[in-house]
């Protein structure tokens, strides 16, 4: 079950959903909303995660502020700056990587669509985050440049939507080449048939069952080499 904390920032603090495993230990995940905000869909990936064994936290990026209507959500996504929230990701890496709870240094980053794209940049924000698992990943900053040397020794695994080809394909296959380039690894895993936002089983319209699974079995997968 979820709870809701306060993660300490220099100016104020980032809200953020918070779940332990029944174990009461295990690696530590960050959760990075869609642009949608951290709306249910966000918290049940939280809890997915803690029943597999992660203490998982989303930081609520848009600062609770979250909607339902997509024109409003372009809104918030385009109105988030970059480098703000690589500095609240990098703010809720240092309070989870001290919780009490946690059985290694290493944490993880988990992303979806707007989250995917800031996923990707977990470990360029932050030293504590080696593996970064982004769901079709979207980053609309064409003015940013992420510091992909710090890329080194971590991994990036993205989970391609096949009707995102066309719009993201090319920038994927660059960001891939950019962190094998300074010493991390990129996998690349497109679902055949799958449309955006795939795995968000709260939009049955899009959800592909099959893929999510597939998908976060790979996740998993991926977390699991950090303990």
């Amino acid at each position: 079950m979820t709870e809701q904390i306060a993660i300490p920032r220099r100016d104020s603090d980032i809200p953020g959903t918070l779940a332990i495993p029944a174990s009461g230990s295990g690696i530590g995940v960050l959760v990075i909303q869609e642009w949608w905000g951290v709306v249910p869909h966000i918290a049940h990936v939280v809890d997915r995660l803690a029943e597999a064994g992660f203490v998982a936290l989303a930081p609520d990026l848009y600062g609770g502020v979250n909607t339902t209507e997509p024109d409003e959500a372009g809104k918030l996504m385009m109105g988030l700056q970059v480098a703000a929230a690589g500095d609240d990701i990098a703010a809720a890496a240092d309070y989870l990587v001290r919780r009490p709870e946690l059985t290694s240094a290493k944490l993880g980053i988990v992303g979806f669509c707007m989250g995917g794209g800031l996923a990707l940049l977990g470990p360029t924000v932050t030293p504590h985050i080696f593996a970064a698992s982004a769901f079709y990943p979207a980053m609309p900053w064409p003015e940013y440049s992420p510091a992909w040397a710090n890329y080194a020794g971590r991994t990036a695994l993205v989970h391609q939507a096949e009707s995102d080809l066309p719009s993201t394909g090319d920038s994927i296959a660059s960001y891939a080449m950019d962190i094998r380039g300074h010493g991390g690894d990129a996998i690349i895993e497109t679902y055949l048939g799958t449309q955006h936002a795939f795995f968000n089983d709260d939009r049955p319209e899009v959800y592909n069952a099959q893929a999510a699974s597939l998908a976060w079995d790979r996740t998993l997968e991926l977390l699991r080499t950090l303990g």
